[in-house]
């Protein structure tokens, strides 16, 4: 590890002396700035290994990242969490999270139950809520001159248009954003954790208790009415699937739009040209993806077996940071650049193979409204200066402050 590397990693009880052998995803450097560790890795070292929260490993190259998530049969979903060894805890709901954590063939019928509700119609039905929900929060901010552009904005955003798929009132967001966080920003900490889990589950419990008495034209009445071999889905299944799209489609999502937030804030030629272009703005949505990639995913080894040359152990874990294999020279031409009109972009921010993220049409539909409607509104801004911006990692990664002035 470089010297300069290691200036940029705050202090932690248990600091990390070698990356290829003792990674730390929680360390605060990392997650403020992993691009040096990834870079290092991929020259010396490009499958790491480290014994915290649980063994596992960590491809740094595109190509192995992909091949993992392409290869069912020796890598499992059936524990996708990042740290942990997928070990029960006493009081957890017992709730899988289909389709993300299923295998073939249960994770075929999963995923095409709720792909009708991403699909391209239904998002654009989604787009004027969004649109109109962008120019409320810009409202409350726009005369007081500065805003926390991730707490006031980009968190806002896609708790409310989940709340609208689910059917719930658009006034649970503050909880559901709770929930939310204490489930993926402190899953090493069960006593956090753990109630979040349950709050989850109890909610959708007497959500579906409540539908079945009186369906609606929402997500959670769709789920009870569909069929599987023949007769209705599970509770437990769908309780699973709805856990899952509240906390996948809040994090994911407002972690890109406080990302791309963040960069625009630090980046005046990006965004100048953007005001000027605006035309030019979904392929910058792609740019900014690929560049600033929230989710690590894991995948659990079922089988003694070996990556790129390393022997790996069953029951070890495979965590697949895509925001790593997107910052691969292999597989991009000036990979650490944000080059708002790259023509070829093929990356992976929203996973690869068969898990790749159902939700992807509504987050980018999100992401480019989010962006539009601020630069409309707020052309010139910029951060704070000596006003601190913090970023949560693990599972996902993205700022959860972003102070502005304009």
């Amino acid at each position: 590890m470089t010297d300069s590397l290691q200036d940029q990693r705050s202090p932690s009880p248990a600091p990390v002396r070698d990356w290829a052998t003792d990674y730390d995803v929680l360390d605060p450097g990392y997650v403020e700035r992993p691009y040096e560790v990834w870079a290092e890795l991929r020259r010396e070292c490009p499958v790491a290994h480290t014994e915290r929260w649980g063994a596992s490993w960590m491809p740094t190259r595109y190509a192995d990242i992909a091949a993992v998530a392409h290869d069912t049969d020796r890598f499992s979903s059936r524990d996708v969490g990042v740290v942990g060894g997928g070990e029960e805890i006493e009081g957890m709901p017992d709730i899988g999270l289909p389709p993300i954590d299923a295998d073939p063939p249960h994770h075929t019928w999963a995923r095409r139950l709720i792909l009708p509700w991403f699909s391209h119609t239904r998002v654009d039905g989604y787009e004027a809520m969004t649109r109109a929900l962008c120019n409320e929060l810009i409202d409350r901010v726009v005369d007081t001159g500065e805003a926390d552009a991730a707490q006031d904005y980009a968190q806002r955003i896609p708790v409310r248009v989940i709340s609208w798929m689910l059917g719930v009132p658009d006034e649970l967001g503050d909880t559901f954003t709770g929930w939310v966080r204490d489930v993926l920003e402190h899953g090493h900490e069960p006593e956090r954790s753990m109630p979040a889990w349950n709050a989850i589950a109890a909610f959708f419990f007497e959500a579906l208790e409540q539908r079945k008495r009186e369906p609606g034209d929402d997500l959670v009445s769709d789920l009870l009415q569909a069929e599987v071999d023949g007769g209705p889905v599970p509770d437990v299944h769908v309780l699973g699937t709805l856990a899952l799209i509240l906390v996948a489609g809040v994090d994911t999502t407002w972690s890109s739009i406080g990302s791309a937030m963040w960069h625009l804030a630090t980046h005046d030629d990006d965004r100048r040209r953007l005001v000027a272009e605006p035309e030019l703005i979904p392929t910058a949505i792609e740019e900014l993806l690929r560049a600033y990639s929230p989710v690590t995913m894991a995948r659990y080894v079922v089988e003694d077996t070996e990556l790129a040359g390393c022997p790996i152990r069953a029951g070890d874990k495979v965590l697949l940071s895509f925001a790593a294999a997107n910052r691969d020279p292999e597989a991009f031409d000036r990979p650490d650049e944000v080059v708002i009109d790259r023509a070829v972009n093929r990356h992976v921010a929203f996973g690869v193979g068969i898990h790749r993220c159902a939700g992807s049409n509504l987050a980018r539909m999100e992401l480019q409204v989010a962006v539009e409607q601020w630069l409309k509104r707020i052309p010139e801004f910029r951060l704070i200066d000596g006003a601190p911006v913090t970023w949560a990692g693990g599972q996902v990664r993205g700022p959860r402050s972003v102070p502005v002035e304009f």
